[in-house]
């Protein structure tokens, strides 16, 4: 109970923030607005009492929203947790996330291993860990300490535990929670002491004493954890499921890797969606956010969507490399930023696989097989192929003008001509030169798919076909599963008037709640889903009218 816990922790003198608890059957107040004004203050945080992750969590800035953010967290954290008690808390403003790493054993020895930082989050979930805290100096650092080694010694602790703070602007902290248990992002702070926390868990379980190694524990380097999702960032971090075609996380010196999954397995819905925890470790702090960028943007992940571009994208922003970091920080940086893929990666990918794809098909001719990739014997002539990405297509037009070897290519890329020079084309890895710039490019399928690696970063392409057969349209405002899941609850009902941003279902899957909200102002005409109904990505949830045309 983070309640109780909240009250145990202000008797032992670790500074708590106020806060406002509503039990699992408790009727709301009518003046709960109020109340929460008086003892808490507004902006807040509504919290689910027994669990964590996120999940029962509403941020609320005025009154008006915390009827709804009451109901809504108690409703997730019931079904997260079993409990849907709640507890409102003060909102501190551009907060830094601060964990103690302690441990404790049966002689009554508790020790701090020094602080990580996880204050970059999305959906109040840590995506990026590190330790030490680029904003913690040696008398802060002591001063937290202190707090959770008191904090572990009020609850006559024993094993491996996190306390967690918050960190104010001014350097104030104040208790979150204790998570007994080993936590996620653990590795960073393995990496910065030399510690085996799990071994020590064994020690401690055993009933023998901390050894010295723990109990005068020093800082070496800097460690950074990144969190691997399947998730879909551009569509609002909603979980992904499916099928990993390809797992690859290259091998370098101080990277580790913990990894759940491996290629050819499948991702489903009824888990947490992270996929890997990759943590670089290094004598200095840039040089550990290079080594994760580079690992990760070298990596080959296909088959489903990562946040992969995201953590890259963060781990080579200026703001974060100067540890300028709270948990507003992907507020300030929107991800369709920190993401923005080089202009010429799509381009030069779609090329590389056309050129892969027709290797590919010779290698499989029964006659000629030794002719090169697209070499045609009618003058002007040109292989003509087009490939979707994200939002655009690309047109490549190619002929070969020379024999074997490096191959002279003509080529023009969405009308562009380019002159190439081809050092390598096999099916799974294209090497050419283009106004005197090289690329390598990886190539892989999946169906219809054509996964592209560089540099550049990676491209997800289908081929379009030469004559399309006529497909309707998805009307606009589509109210869609975004994902497979359950239906937890249905908001509205056929004949509802409803307004732009109201939400109309709420959908349960990788154990977090979704709502489906109105696209635009309208009528509801149709309900197509009920609660507890298991529907799969794309179904129609909910159809709405506008007057003059329907969308579903």
């Amino acid at each position: 109970s983070k309640t109780s816990a909240k009250e145990l922790m202000a008797a032992a003198g670790v500074p708590v923030l106020p806060g406002l608890t509503l039990g699992d059957s408790d009727e709301l107040p009518a003046g709960l607005a109020g109340l929460a004004a008086a003892r808490v203050g507004f902006p807040l945080l509504v919290k689910a009492a027994f669990g964590g992750g996120g999940r029962g969590m509403r941020a609320v800035h005025d009154a008006t929203e915390l009827t709804e953010a009451v109901t809504g967290a108690r409703r997730e954290a019931k079904s997260a947790f079993g409990d849907g008690t709640v507890f409102l808390e003060r909102l501190v403003q551009k907060p830094r996330h601060i964990e103690v790493q302690i441990f404790a054993d049966t002689f009554g020895q508790v020790v701090h291993l020094f602080e990580r930082e996880c204050s970059i989050q999305r959906r109040y979930q840590k995506i990026i860990e590190e330790a030490p805290s680029p904003a913690v100096s040696a008398e802060l650092r002591a001063e937290l300490g202190a707090a959770a080694v008191a904090a572990g010694k009020a609850i006559g602790y024993v094993g491996a535990g996190t306390v967690e703070f918050i960190l104010d602007q001014s350097g104030e902290f104040f208790f979150l929670e204790v998570n007994t248990r080993l936590q996620v992002e653990h590795p960073v702070t393995e990496l910065v002491t030399g510690l085996d926390l799990v071994a020590l868990q064994f020690l401690v379980a055993e009933g023998k004493p901390l050894p010295p190694a723990a109990t005068d524990a020093a800082l070496s380097g800097h460690a950074i954890e990144a969190r691997l999702y399947a998730e879909d960032v551009a569509a609002g971090y909603l979980p992904a499921a499916g099928t990993l075609h390809r797992f690859e996380i290259p091998d370098r010196p101080g990277l580790r890797v913990d990894a759940g999954y491996r290629s050819g397995d499948t991702v489903s819905v009824y888990y947490d969606p992270m996929l890997a925890k990759v943590i670089a470790h290094a004598p200095t702090r840039e040089q550990a956010a290079r080594l994760l960028a580079r690992a990760l943007a070298e990596s080959r992940l296909h088959g489903v969507v990562t946040n992969r571009d995201l953590l890259v994208g963060i781990f080579r922003e200026p703001e974060f490399l100067a540890g300028q970091i709270d948990t507003g920080y992907l507020d300030r940086h929107p991800a369709a930023e920190l993401m923005a893929a080089d202009p010429r990666r799509d381009e030069a990918h779609a090329l590389a696989v056309a050129l892969a794809d027709q290797a590919l098909r010779r290698e499989s001719a029964p006659v000629l097989a030794a002719v090169p990739s697209g070499w045609r014997n009618v003058a002007n002539a040109a292989q003509h192929v087009t490939y979707a990405t994200a939002g655009a297509s690309h047109e490549i037009a190619y002929r070969l003008i020379s024999g074997f070897g490096e191959t002279q290519v003509q080529a023009t890329v969405n009308g562009a001509p380019v002159s190439l020079r081809l050092l390598a084309c096999t099916p799974g890895l294209v090497d050419y030169e283009a106004n005197g710039l090289r690329r390598v490019v990886r190539v892989s399928r999946d169906g219809d798919a054509r996964y592209a690696d560089s540099p550049l970063g990676a491209s997800v392409l289908a081929e379009q076909p030469r004559f399309p057969l006529p497909e309707s349209a998805v009307a606009a405002g589509s109210l869609v599963a975004p994902m497979p899941g359950m239906i937890a609850r249905v908001a509205v009902a056929a004949g509802d008037l409803v307004r732009t941003g109201q939400p109309l279902v709420f959908l349960e899957a990788m154990k977090m709640e979704h709502s489906i909200r109105a696209p635009h102002d309208g009528t509801v005409t149709e309900v197509r889903v009920t609660a507890g109904q298991a529907v799969d990505q794309a179904a129609v949830l909910v159809v709405l009218s506008t007057g003059d045309e329907e969308t579903s």
